[in-house]
């Protein structure tokens, strides 16, 4: 959609499915329940306005996380709305309890201030009943977006809150991330049994909506517990042990026709070091070469595609296996160079990391 304060706001499709539920819902039960003698137009105008402000109301939500995480030196590279709100994509973890505290508690403060705004709206704009309904609904979805979001398990932001005391007492970030994402797995449990309790009472659409709820609750936490025992298996190892040694290269002046044909269709690689009188002068991946047209292949040389070596995202041997990991998530690459001042030593990529933790697992069983 844009970039505000430097960072990407995006929706993914699955916004348009709930934005089309809540302005029908607002449209056919909410409105017409509280504000009688509408037109349907005027209920579906209505629906769909307060549906929009409700999502900004969100969108600064998110932005209430990520500009306390700028504050605290923490990157955020974007903020995704989505079915169930929208989240902040914080790379890297807070670097202190009192840093992951106010990260997390921005977000309900924000929704929290938004509630007080428009219950003074409401005093403001009593004459003007569709106002006054949109003022009335936000104040009040703001209010259970803030108390919702603080409930203690993770990763809704209590949750986060949650760890971020933990963390304080124990001194032990990996223990108090097991604690709020056990924490979590139990809400999680809950909502799908309260849902399922109220679907077979009768009342079956918000029975099943908590009950997705506490779905995705409980696997986003016991994800959080995998990524913290894959952490925990891969701790003290070194990206020299898991890196692929041998790495394909080509010459500067090789089309990426050619390329293509030769090297990538035969065997099956997707990153190339390009040399040049022995020396490393880029990285040539797949993605680059699908961003220049097909017609263009035959004219294009490798070193005129290639990422260039001062731009090259690398990792030294004796950077820790999970900081590698991190770097390729944060920065969206699928494999880094494995370099020791200029000399390139190897690859590293997503699948050797995955192999190297599968024999992990099985020396640890």
């Amino acid at each position: 959609m844009g970039r505000i304060f430097g960072i990407d706001v995006d929706l993914d499709y699955s916004w348009f499915l709930i934005f089309g539920l809540l302005t029908w819902m607002l449209a056919v039960s909410y409105f017409p329940n509280e504000f009688k003698n509408w037109s349907t137009p005027e209920y579906w105008f209505l629906g769909a306005l307060t549906a929009v402000i409700f999502f900004v109301s969100v969108l600064l939500h998110e932005l209430g996380h990520s500009l306390v995480a700028m504050r605290y030196k923490v990157r955020v590279t974007r903020i995704t709305l989505f079915i169930f709100g929208g989240v902040s994509q914080i790379a890297g973890e807070p670097p202190s309890a009192r840093a992951e505290f106010w990260i997390a508690l921005a977000g309900p403060i924000v929704s929290l201030t938004l509630a007080g705004l428009f219950f003074v709206l409401q005093l403001l704009l009593a004459p003007f009943s569709p106002l006054l309904a949109t003022a009335k609904y936000l104040a009040l979805i703001n209010v259970m977006l803030a108390l919702f979001n603080l409930i203690p398990g993770f990763p809704l932001d209590g949750g986060r809150v949650f760890r971020a005391i933990v963390w304080g007492i124990s001194h032990n970030f990996r223990k108090a991330t097991l604690i709020a994402a056990d924490t979590g797995r139990f809400v999680g449990f809950f909502f799908i049994a309260f849902g399922v309790w109220l679907a077979v009472r009768g009342n079956f659409f918000n029975g099943l909506w908590i009950a997705f709820i506490g779905w995705f609750l409980e696997s986003a936490a016991a994800a959080q517990v995998q990524q913290q025992v894959m952490q925990a298996l891969l701790a003290g190892h070194k990206v020299s042990e898991a890196m692929g040694r041998d790495y394909a290269t080509v010459p500067a002046d090789t089309t990426l026709e050619r390329v293509v044909h030769d090297h990538i269709l035969t065997s099956g690689r997707r990153s190339f070091v390009i040399m040049s009188d022995s020396e490393v002068v880029g990285l040539l991946t797949l993605p680059v070469i699908r961003k220049i047209p097909r017609a263009q292949w035959s004219t294009t040389t490798a070193l005129e595609a290639l990422i260039p070596a001062e731009q090259m995202q690398s990792i030294r041997p004796d950077a820790d296996l999970w900081t590698a990991l991190e770097q390729m998530g944060r920065n969206g690459v699928a494999q880094l160079p494995v370099m020791k001042e200029k000399t390139i030593l190897g690859m590293l990529s997503r699948d050797d990391v995955i192999h190297y933790l599968g024999l992990l697992q099985a020396l640890k069983a």
